[in-house]
């Protein structure tokens, strides 16, 4: 381990304590949305006297801090999310949350504080950095493409070379570091079905046209579609989560609507599966004599880590903390993240860092979006020494040192 990796490790276990002060006060107090602003006044206080320069517009309380550095080189962006989760908090913890209905289930409140903890020990190196480093502190990822309005706004003007972002895992070996090159992470897209049959009395169904059992074909239909027009080599996921029609017992209802998640790992495969989906619900609705309106929500696109983007992590990984720090993931997760956007305009990648309790039994901890989640703190000297690291190299070498 040279003197240059030794520093970053060193130094983010001395800013461990008022890391951990600040995620605390972050979970706390969650921020649901586009719009964050105890989060932002918390970051800012946290960066206070660095010399950054700060962008912000006018979609979100989305947050640009520009560092740079003594050579006009490189562009590299690092990206933490700042939103939480409506959830009500059943940890016990003593800095458990104290907003009704909301809770950081998803370890935002990490990334912000692993980021700050990035930002400042590069801010103290910025004479010794060849290039520009942006801190990318992003609201609005639970579902609400914060992102993509951050990009939008053009905040990110003009793009950077590379962009990496961190992810806990509280369900994770502690410590340890994973990813793989390609898609990493689904698109998530909603199917909207409504049927219209014709409505009537339950006793004579001859007299109606009734939608539940066409709908009910068409829940079936659609898990043979999966089987039979997605290759297993490019998979896909459809689940219908709510079917709702009717009001009581004898009723034949007018209408019944599908609400589900589609998600794929290729744009490709995405695009084919809405196609296949329209066609079945309105043929199979049409061969009953009824109506369907089929309507896809686009939501996140598929998170696909540039190959190199990847190797340069693990290299940094296990520069800092040995071989053993890092695993390459064999399958992606059918999970969805928007700093997909970003990878859509930036050659980048996400790591996943296991946030368990050291010496538990990582398999039996809550997952992200339990309302009983919890992790472990220390991994966050960890998260911020590989952020600082990634952007050091990264300006001086390049993918390629």
């Amino acid at each position: 381990m040279n003197e240059m990796t030794s520093n970053w490790t060193r130094d983010a276990e001395a800013l461990l304590p008022d890391l951990v002060t600040l995620r605390r006060a972050i979970h706390v107090e969650p921020e649901l949305g586009l719009h964050n602003p105890k989060t932002l006044a918390r970051i800012k206080a946290a960066l206070e006297g660095l010399p950054l320069e700060f962008r912000e517009g006018p979609s979100t309380t989305g947050l640009i801090a520009v560092l740079r550095g003594s050579d006009n080189g490189r562009t590299i962006l690092l990206r933490g999310d700042t939103d939480a989760l409506p959830l009500h908090e059943e940890t016990g913890l003593d800095y458990a949350s104290t907003t009704q209905g909301a809770m950081h289930a998803c370890g935002h409140d990490t990334h912000v504080a692993m980021l700050v903890g990035a930002a400042r020990m590069l801010s103290a190196k910025r004479d010794s950095l060849a290039g520009t480093v942006m801190f990318m502190f992003q609201p609005g990822e639970e579902g609400h493409h914060g992102a993509c309005f951050m990009l939008e706004d053009g905040l990110i003007d003009p793009l950077p070379d590379a962009a990496f972002a961190l992810h806990i895992m509280p369900n994770a070996p502690h410590g340890i570091f994973t990813g793989r090159s390609g898609p990493l992470l689904a698109s998530a897209d909603k199917l909207h079905m409504t049927i219209t049959g014709r409505g009537g009395h339950a006793s004579m169904p001859h007299d109606a046209l009734d939608p539940v059992p066409i709908a009910c074909e068409i829940v079936t239909a659609i898990q043979a579609m999966v089987t039979r027009k997605v290759s297993v080599f490019d998979p896909a996921v459809v689940t219908i989560g709510r079917i709702l029609a009717g009001t009581t017992d004898n009723i034949i209802p007018e209408t019944a609507s599908l609400l589900g998640t589609i998600r794929t790992l290729s744009p490709r495969q995405r695009e084919n599966v809405a196609t296949e989906l329209k066609r079945l619900g309105t043929g199979i609705a049409a061969a009953h004599g009824a109506s369907a309106d089929v309507r896809i929500e686009q939501g996140f696109p598929v998170t696909i880590c540039d190959g190199r983007a990847v190797a340069f992590g693990q290299s940094v990984v296990e520069g800092l903390f040995g071989e053993a720090a890092w695993r390459t993931l064999d399958t992606p997760i059918m999970g969805a993240e928007d700093f997909a956007y970003v990878l859509e305009k930036v050659p980048g990648a996400m790591f996943f860092l296991g946030a368990s309790h050291e010496g538990s039994d990582w398999r039996q901890c809550c997952g992200l979006h339990s309302n009983r989640m919890v992790l472990d703190d220390s991994v966050m000297a960890r998260g911020a020494a590989v952020h600082a690291a990634i952007a050091e190299r990264f300006l001086a070498e390049g993918f390629g040192g």
